[in-house]
């Protein structure tokens, strides 16, 4: 049984996008902060009614997130 649901995080053109990697669940938001909770809720309604346990989890698991962020420029 899994303990976490993993989460990638990245930047696309205009909005953040977060996707699943464990379920099937996309999301986006225009900051960090709105995509986060989006992707909180959005994991929350997956499993509304769902057994974790068929879906390999445990119960309450965990959200891992990896953000892919550019390299910081610095002017010279």
């Amino acid at each position: 049984m899994q303990r976490s649901i993993k989460a990638f995080v990245y930047k696309s053109e205009t909005h953040y996008v977060a996707e699943c990697l464990t379920i099937g669940v996309v999301t986006q938001g225009k900051t960090l902060d709105e995509t986060i909770a989006n992707l909180q809720e959005a994991v929350a309604l997956y499993l509304e009614g769902e057994d974790p346990a068929e879906l390999g989890l445990v119960p309450n698991p965990a959200l891992v997130i990896t953000l892919e962020l550019e390299p910081a420029t610095h002017g010279r």
